[in-house]
């Protein structure tokens, strides 16, 4: 089993927190008030973008596929009514640029993110968050675009639910 640690630690007076990640990565962590780094539930749409990007830029790349452009954008949408202010639904657009990409190639490199390789959608799409993955392919003959998948809310039978839990349901 692989182990992910990171750590934070607050600077200053605010809410303002460095955040370093077990290979020694780091950025700064704010609310909107500091204003000196995203705030924490901006890096959920983040982290699920980072991580199906890397999939699917590896994916086509293995297909020959000559990108020129690859952009993944993130919108999430968290509840206001109750706390927490959970997402409910993030939905990924996969804007992919190149000469003659071929659009099924796309397709099946983000189906294979979202339901087989992506562990931060795999881990989210497992609760209540429903999570749409969407292309817009731009060649020189046009532009197409789709829905490719979209994953959740479910529960994995294979995960045991921990007894506090249980006890709640």
């Amino acid at each position: 089993m692989s182990k992910k640690t990171a750590r934070i630690v607050q600077e200053g007076d605010g809410l303002r927190f460095r955040a370093t990640t077990g290979s020694g990565h780091s950025l700064v962590i704010d609310d909107a008030k500091g204003g000196q780094g995203p705030g924490p539930s901006e890096l959920v749409p983040l982290a699920v973008a980072a991580c199906t990007g890397m999939d699917v830029i590896s994916i086509l790349r293995k297909k020959r596929q000559e990108v020129t452009r690859y952009e993944v954008q993130a919108t999430g949408w968290q509840r206001e009514e109750a706390n927490p202010s959970i997402f409910t639904r993030i939905e990924l657009l996969h804007v992919v640029e190149g000469p003659q990409v071929e659009t099924e190639a796309v397709r099946r490199a983000i189906e294979l993110s979202a339901t087989r390789y992506c562990s931060v959608g795999g881990t989210l799409s497992t609760g209540a968050t429903v999570i749409q993955h969407d292309f817009l392919v731009r060649t020189d003959a046009g532009e197409e675009h789709g829905t490719v998948a979209v994953t959740g809310p479910n529960e994995d039978p294979a995960i045991p639910v921990p007894a506090a839990t249980a006890a709640k349901s």
